[in-house]
């Protein structure tokens, strides 16, 4: 990425208005550019070890404005350029390959469980309850962990109902959210290679979103 990149998201946190954006629209489109050229790199190569249909970069995109409809924050713009890459695009309602762009050391990969019905949650921890060795040597692999070192998202203080306190899964059938995130320095981010290393973090989040996507939505299939 660009350094440039960065340097107009530092600039736009500052003068989060629509006056300031319109004045400065060659920054962002020459941002947003940047940000089209990654994604573009990314569908290619990860399209070699995952099917992802025909989607295009703008399948991949999000808009950088905010929906203010219901926020007390009023600010137009997100802070930041993010994409969700998988089969059918940021669109599909499944779990993607979430990047984000953000500046002072805020740039993210990440992929999981995080808005989701009660009825998959449901579904989640019937898998782990009945099978979690599965899932456990895909998050516990020592590549994943050195990538991912946490769990982020919501759980349940008590224990969900349905299953006993000393289910030896406990810690896991409390997630409501499971998460995993690699966050990158803006030096990283703009380095040659960059791309390469967010690659390499979504051939070792492969097995993962395959894993949650197969729980939560082809359940029975």
């Amino acid at each position: 990425m660009d350094s440039k990149t960065l340097h107009f998201l530092s600039q736009l946190a500052e003068n989060n208005n629509r006056d300031w954006f319109q004045a400065n629209r060659k920054l962002y489109d020459a941002a947003k550019a940047d940000m089209e050229q990654l994604v573009g790199y990314l569908i290619q190569e990860v399209g070699k070890f995952q099917d992802l249909g025909n989607i295009q970069v703008k399948d991949c995109l999000l808009r950088i404005n905010r929906d203010i409809r219901f926020s007390k924050n009023k600010a137009p713009y997100k802070n930041n350029l993010s994409a969700g890459i998988g089969p059918g695009g940021k669109s599909s309602g499944k779990i993607d390959y979430y990047i984000q762009i953000q500046p002072h050391g805020q740039t993210f990969l990440g992929g999981g469980m995080w808005e989701t019905t009660p009825e998959q949650i449901a579904r989640y921890r019937q898998e782990v309850d009945y099978n979690a060795q599965e899932l456990k040597t895909i998050i516990e692999d020592k590549d994943f962990r050195a990538y991912f070192p946490e769990i982020h998202g919501d759980a349940l203080k008590t224990v969900p109902k349905g299953y006993a306190k000393d289910n030896p899964e406990i810690e896991l059938l409390k997630r409501k959210q499971l998460f995993f995130m690699h966050q990158y320095t803006d030096k990283e981010v703009s380095s040659k290679d960059f791309g390469k290393q967010v690659l390499k973090g979504i051939e070792l989040l492969k097995p993962f979103t395959d894993y949650m996507n197969h729980v939560l939505y082809n359940q029975g299939e």
